[in-house]
């Protein structure tokens, strides 16, 4: 196994491949230590439907804004009140900084946005210990994708500028592009000589994409995967036919048909037609995110049933 030098985030804020949280904690952190002045204000709660979640940073100066809280009326007032703040001079801010403005919002009443939720924004200086305070969001999903081929390649790019964590895999380590000074951490490159072997390292739940160039190493990834049972999602790229031979020889090895019927083949969501890689890229990923939501909310629709169980059994 050879892993590939990956280059770091780029160094420029606002790259166009570093997800929009990490590009705001960049710029952050290069406002902090050119000493610019600005209000850090932090989506510190919410309730129902809003239009950002808890965790969401927007910075204000007297003439820039970076991140966004939701847009609309929110943000504006937001904006207005952040510059309020750094208007009130150096003493204003110093107590600000030691109590921050909580400003509970609701979003109908208050506002009458049609959103209908409840918001909690955090105001306070950006320095050293709020941003300390910043708290890298979980990654959408973990993928695992097999073959650096121009589908691959596509897959890549879209997902260069999401949340997600990477690992990238393939035997032939010239079939990768150059690397992209810009390219971010969260896409690892792995050139490995046994690629099947790399399925175990995933960590549980991960999604898995084989794209290969061979159906034979198709094959021997795609029955690791199934093999390990704990994956959200196998996605191989092919046609009906080539589902129908894989189930077979799959079924041949010992697989379950219940662990088969979860190989998906073909990939993509439905009703997106096109076979460009740019096209299949789009429909993809699109599959990849709205798995990645089925899957959460079904965790968190799981974790209230616990509760309310816990809950029953206390008052028994």
């Amino acid at each position: 196994m050879n892993t590939i030098d990956s280059t770091t985030a780029g160094a420029a804020a606002g790259s166009h491949t570093t997800p929009p949280e990490l590009a705001l904690r960049a710029a952050a952190q290069q406002w902090l230590a050119a000493g610019r002045t600005a209000i850090d204000v932090c989506v510190s709660a919410h309730r129902g439907s809003v239009p950002r979640e808890t965790g969401t940073h927007m910075l204000v100066s007297t003439a820039e804004v970076l991140g966004t809280v939701g847009g609309g009326h929110l943000e504006l007032q937001a904006i207005e009140a952040a510059r309020a703040l750094l208007a009130a001079g150096p003493d204003a801010l110093a107590a600000l900084a030691a109590t921050p403005r909580v400003w509970p919002i609701a979003l109908g009443p208050s506002l009458g946005q049609c959103c209908g939720g409840h918001v909690t924004l955090t105001l306070r200086p950006l320095d050293a210990a709020a941003l300390a305070g910043w708290r890298p969001g979980q990654p959408r999903l973990h993928l695992q994708l097999h073959g650096a081929g121009h589908v691959g390649r596509a897959i890549v790019r879209l997902l260069a500028g999401l949340n997600v964590a990477v690992q990238w895999v393939d035997e032939r380590e010239a079939e990768f592009p150059p690397v992209d000074p810009h390219e971010p951490a969260h896409i690892e490159r792995l050139c490995s000589d046994s690629p099947e072997h790399e399925v175990a390292s995933a960590p549980p739940g991960s999604f898995f994409l084989v794209l290969t160039h061979s159906h034979e190493l198709d094959l021997r990834i795609t029955e690791a995967v199934l093999r390990r049972g704990d994956f959200t999602y196998c996605g191989l790229i092919g046609s009906q036919t080539k589902r129908a031979r894989f189930l077979h020889r799959h079924e041949q090895r010992g697989i379950p048909p219940d662990t088969l019927a979860r190989l998906t083949c073909p990939i993509g969501l439905p009703g997106i037609t096109g076979k460009e890689p740019e096209v299949l890229a789009i429909s993809v990923v699109a599959q990849l995110l709205q798995v990645a939501g089925a899957a959460q909310d079904g965790a968190g629709a799981m974790k209230a049933g616990l509760n309310r169980v816990a809950v029953n059994q206390r008052m028994l």
